[in-house]
């Protein structure tokens, strides 16, 4: 790690102090992320706390994706508008103002408000984050760069559920929140201090009408889905199918004209890299597998099989802590061999472990989840970070704002989408099951009803996998062109 540190010298011939940099990164990321999942323990809590229904409390998720959905498309022109520190100061800032709003929230109203806060945070940095590790760091390094982000960003979610669930039985859920603030001001202090600006401004021409549709259509589709998932009138509904006809037209539109800017808010040009496509699409099936696996299996573990929070958080702690491990793992193995050998395997994994998980029910063994959980993590570790930098060292330095930004803002669309179709999924599974039961009144066919929903949710998982699968054999090592990185 310290090597990869240390290899801050960019082909630019611009000494940049990475140490710093990548502390006062990762330290903000890392907490960025814990609050994320560490929430997700504490929704059972939050339902019974405000005398919230499952489908209300699904919006302290949606809203966030959905503000990150509609900002992070933006960070490419912020990126090119505002210095690296500027950026930086401001995300840190919004995620301590949301952070503290959530810690004192005496209502669902003002959590909800947090969140979106917090959310706006997130979506500078996330953009941010990614830019300047392709800035400081020199293609044959970035691997290993990336690993040491992907160890951060996993291992974040991996102690969030069992903190949370500690916090949860001992205190109480808003101090998930009281314990991220002191460590985003020391992250936000450390960047005052030591943030470099690596990134160039080159102020590209704002345009309004790409902005407006970028909002409609990311933010539409969005909606659509995660309204979808509320599972009140499913996919059936007005509001579902007006926002997401209103989405899928406004992107279209949008990308239509971005097409035809000499300057374009986001440069769709990208796309003609095809390593950078395969590398997007299996970023888009790893968020989607990893949101719903991490959405339904806290579920099974507390409703199903009736773990206490800390219990539930404890079963999927070995899993995220292997994640974590094994990333920087990946990362070298992928400066030495390139993407193939790792991204197949890795996806054979994955949907062999979904498969497993698909047949689980309220007999299985805590042993028997926990292994999986733990397969389905080196799996995806195996997966993500190779194809993602894989793809974005296909970009020339000019393009690296713009290919950050669009990965970055279909990360967030695959969550909603995953998230969405694996709860509607899910509730037709219950809905289903309890419609077969004899006494569906019997408090003893809930769990069964859940349980058999859950499996659903797994086998679409094991679906997109499949699918990813396919699309992982078009996969090539990028020679990086020296001259492409000026």
């Amino acid at each position: 790690m310290q090597a990869t540190m240390s290899a801050g010298m960019q082909d630019t011939g611009v000494k940049y102090k990475v140490l710093p940099i990548m502390i006062s990164l990762l330290l903000s990321g890392f907490i960025g992320m814990f609050s994320e999942t560490a929430l997700n323990v504490a929704l059972s809590d939050l339902i019974q706390v405000f005398q919230i229904t499952p489908a209300t409390v699904q919006w302290l998720t949606t809203g966030y994706l959905l503000t990150l959905g509609i900002l992070v498309p933006i960070s490419g022109l912020l990126l090119q508008w505002f210095t690296t520190r500027q950026l930086f100061i401001a995300a840190v800032s919004f995620s301590v103002l949301g952070t503290f709003i959530a810690a004192m929230a005496p209502s669902f109203e003002m959590l909800m408000t947090a969140r979106v806060v917090q959310a706006i945070g997130t979506a500078l940095l996330l953009p941010l984050m990614f830019n300047t590790i392709l800035i400081i760091f020199p293609a044959e390094k970035r691997g290993a760069a990336m690993g040491v982000i992907g160890l951060v960003i996993m291992v974040a979610p991996a102690v969030g559920p069992t903190i949370a669930g500690l916090l949860i039985d001992k205190l109480s859920w808003h101090w998930i929140f009281w314990l991220s603030l002191p460590f985003l001001v020391i992250a936000l202090i450390f960047g005052i201090f030591f943030m470099q600006n690596v990134s160039e401004i080159t102020k590209p021409r704002i345009d309004l009408i790409s902005i407006l549709f970028s909002t409609l259509g990311f933010g539409g589709v969005v909606f659509g889905f995660s309204s979808a998932g509320e599972g009140e009138h499913g996919w059936g509904s007005t509001k579902v199918i007006v926002s997401m006809l209103i989405g899928i037209v406004a992107l279209l539109i949008f990308a239509v004209r971005q097409l035809r800017m000499q300057q374009p808010m986001m440069n769709l040009r990208a796309f003609k890299k095809p390593m950078f496509v395969v590398g997007t699409l299996m970023v888009f099936i790893c968020m989607m597998v990893i949101l719903s696996s991490m959405l339904v299996l806290p579920m099974f573990l507390i409703s199903g099989l009736g773990l206490s929070a800390l219990t539930a958080g404890l079963v999927m702690l070995p899993g995220g802590l292997i994640n974590g491990i094994m990333s920087p793992i990946m990362g070298g193995l992928f400066d030495k061999f390139g993407p193939k050998w790792l991204v197949i395997p890795g996806l054979v994994i994955v949907a062999a472990v979904l498969w497993f998980f698909s047949g689980i029910t309220t007999a299985s063994t805590l042993a028997l989840v926990i292994v999986l959980h733990s397969c389905l993590m080196v799996g995806i570790s195996m997966v993500w970070m190779p194809a993602q930098t894989n793809g974005l060292n296909q970009l020339p330095r000019e393009l690296y704002p713009d290919g950050t930004a669009i990965m970055n803002t279909l990360q967030q669309v695959a969550g909603a989408i995953g998230t969405a179709l694996a709860v509607s999924i899910m509730t037709a599974g219950s809905t289903k099951f309890m419609e077969g039961a004899e006494n569906p009144l019997d408090p003893a066919n809930a769990p069964l009803a859940l349980t058999a929903g859950i499996q659903n949710a797994f086998i679409f998982a094991m679906v997109v996998a499949i699918i990813g699968l396919v699309v992982a054999f078009f996969i090539k090592r990028v020679k990086v062109d020296k001259a492409n990185q000026h």
